[in-house]
């Protein structure tokens, strides 16, 4: 709970619930075809051209999948990275990958990441980080599932910036508290928004 707020916390809950409730009725194709456009869509930035280093993330079953772009940046002579769960500090860190199928494990809570072979990378040195997330809105705000790990591992990244969504996870203002991280860039299956403006 947000001590400081906790009306935040009971606005964000209830928005998590209503982007859910719509979630669930877009059915399996749809979510496939909205996020092939998504990735063929990131692979004209410029931001994922330029970018010589990239954080993917395991794609739960309701999030966009980004999955394909993985072997597509390796192909490409790119750094790819996956963030994994540290016990010690409860928190993610980035660490690369080179082999997928050998080196990706079932993380503590059912995620997809990196084996304990893969080294870890400093945040900062990340050229573009995507992000998942239950809702965003123009601004670059994001609304997580409530538990701050991706705000923590944002924290301390210099990258751009990406959130990928499906167009129904888009909404007008998201509430916003302190350690929330802004994105530069939101993708969804029709359109770039630039959250600088």
């Amino acid at each position: 709970m947000n001590a400081d707020n906790p009306g935040w916390d009971k606005m964000k809950g209830r928005l998590r619930s209503e982007i859910r409730n719509v979630l669930k009725n877009v059915s399996l194709e749809k979510r496939a075809a909205a996020s092939a456009k998504i990735r063929g869509l990131l692979q004209q930035q410029l931001f994922w051209k330029s970018a010589a280093s990239i954080l993917f993330f395991a794609p739960l079953p309701d999030e966009v999948d980004v999955w394909p772009l993985l072997e597509a940046a390796l192909a490409a002579g790119k750094i790819a990275a996956l963030p994994r769960f540290d016990p010690h500090s409860r928190n993610y860190v980035p660490c690369r990958v080179h082999n997928l199928p050998g080196e990706i494990v079932t993380g503590r809570f059912g995620i997809r990441e990196p084996g304990r072979t893969c080294p870890e990378i400093p945040p900062a040195g990340l050229d573009l980080i995507l992000v998942p997330g239950v809702a965003f809105d123009p601004g670059g705000h994001r609304l997580g599932r409530g538990k701050g790990f991706y705000d923590r591992l944002l924290a301390g990244m210099r990258g751009t910036k990406c959130g990928v969504a499906l167009e129904e996870q888009i909404v007008a203002a998201i509430p916003v508290e302190p350690l929330d991280v802004r994105m530069n860039f939101i993708l969804t299956p029709t359109r770039v928004v630039n959250a600088a403006g």
